[in-house]
């Protein structure tokens, strides 16, 4: 059975400790970088699509107003012709 030696102890634990700074720097200097990265990204592919619906709506807008200008006299919002009924009024009933 080996017996672990004062040294190797000592090695361990000054590159648990080395390890762990490293890790506190990444993360005080590194991160916040990354996370900055990030947003510019997802904020660009955020004014990317704005910009693809407006355009998709802009060319949406410039055929329907294309459309109501060959329209021959039709009414800009046509009613509806659908009969849907009368209208019932109900009393409640008290029971005794």
């Amino acid at each position: 059975m080996d017996i672990a030696s004062f040294g190797s102890f000592l090695r361990t634990l000054v590159i648990i400790v080395v390890i762990y700074y490293a890790f506190k720097f990444a993360m005080r200097y590194l991160f916040p970088l990354f996370v900055y990265k990030m947003a510019k990204k997802v904020e660009r592919n955020f004014q990317q699509q704005q910009q693809d619906f407006y355009q998709q709506n802009r060319s949406t807008q410039e055929e329907s107003n294309f459309n109501n200008q060959t329209s021959t006299g039709k009414d800009k919002f046509p009613r509806s012709t659908k009969v849907v009924g009368e209208y019932i009024d109900f009393e409640e009933v008290d029971k005794k």
